[in-house]
């Protein structure tokens, strides 16, 4: 199927029970971590950035049908930057943002020359690349007068980007579902912080999104986060449930038994003659089972106040 079929090509009508399944699941995981996070309030502007890749796709579907239940009203703009990569299909984004009634707006600044210039052929082109197009869309935020700028990033980027810096940068840092942003002025969230890769690559074939393949860098199979992809893909295969035990993990951390002294107060511990249930522990158990009695309680999820309207 061409591009400007796939624009054209109706969403069914009748979804399986298993499409089904997923959209409840996708909508649910979406809508709780507005909720966790409170990422999206009342009469927010909300700029969900579009790169024509299937998580940006999913972002504003997902966004568009939870916007017309949720309990609070806020607006949707659709922002590309078009990046004047060669071969790049202008029209594609146009013709669906606006079949889908979508306000958008089309960003031209040609940062793949900029890119190719500065970067030696065979390097990696991804970190000044995204420096250059989040600086474009910080700018353009400012202009629409955007509240938030939502980013398609999902739970496994979390967790790719959480071993990179584990593997190569000697911290222990993922991606935040939601921060202010490095020049202070506006606040980036990332809706899909709960959602699993493998449900929005089904996604996006149920949707049957017209995705637009990044030509600057798809090809780069050596990138490290091409190995953390697939690292973490294959321990999944293995032993399934352990992606979403480490994303859980990254919510349910104890200071004090980790090395951070900015954290915990090491230097000045001393002794309170009171039970403490995260205190060390004589003899740790060597299978490593949860015991209630050594693991800090999982925080607390903030009410739900996203509950959809039928």
């Amino acid at each position: 199927m061409s591009q400007q079929e796939a624009v054209a090509a109706p969403v069914r009508a009748k979804p399986s029970v298993e499409s089904a399944k997923l959209a409840k699941r996708l909508h649910r995981q979406v809508g709780q971590a507005i909720a966790d996070y409170a990422m999206i309030e009342p009469g927010d502007k909300v700029m969900v950035c579009l790169s024509g890749g299937k998580d940006s796709f999913a972002l504003l579907d997902i966004l568009l049908s939870l916007q017309a239940r949720a309990p609070v009203p806020f607006e949707l703009v659709a922002v590309n930057l078009d990046q004047k990569q060669p071969g790049f299909p202008a029209e594609v984004l146009p013709e669906y943002l606006r079949r889908r009634g979508v306000p958008f707006h089309i960003e031209n600044q040609d940062t793949y020359s900029i890119v190719k210039r500065l970067i030696p052929e065979g390097k990696t082109m991804c970190s000044l690349c995204s420096r250059l197009r989040r600086g474009v869309l910080y700018r353009v935020a400012s202009e629409l007068g955007a509240t938030k700028i939502a980013l398609g990033h999902h739970r496994d980027d979390m967790l790719q980007t959480f071993f990179l810096n584990l593997f190569f940068g000697s911290r222990l840092k993922a991606m935040p579902p939601k921060l202010v942003s490095d020049d202070g002025r506006h606040i980036v969230i990332r809706p899909l912080a709960y959602v699993a890769e493998a449900d929005l690559e089904r996604w996006a074939r149920e949707r049957q999104f017209p995705i637009i393949p990044c030509a600057l860098c798809g090809s780069q199979d050596n990138l490290q986060r091409v190995q953390m992809k697939k690292m973490l893909r294959e321990w999944e295969r293995e032993h399934p449930g352990r992606l979403d035990n480490m994303a859980t993990a990254l919510a349910n951390v104890v200071p004090s038994h980790l090395l951070d002294r900015r954290l915990y107060p090491f230097t000045t511990l001393a002794t309170t003659g009171i039970p403490d249930r995260n205190g060390d522990k004589a003899f740790d158990d060597d299978d490593n089972e949860e015991d209630d009695a050594n693991c800090a309680p999982a925080p607390a999820r903030a009410p739900v106040r996203w509950q959809l309207r039928d």
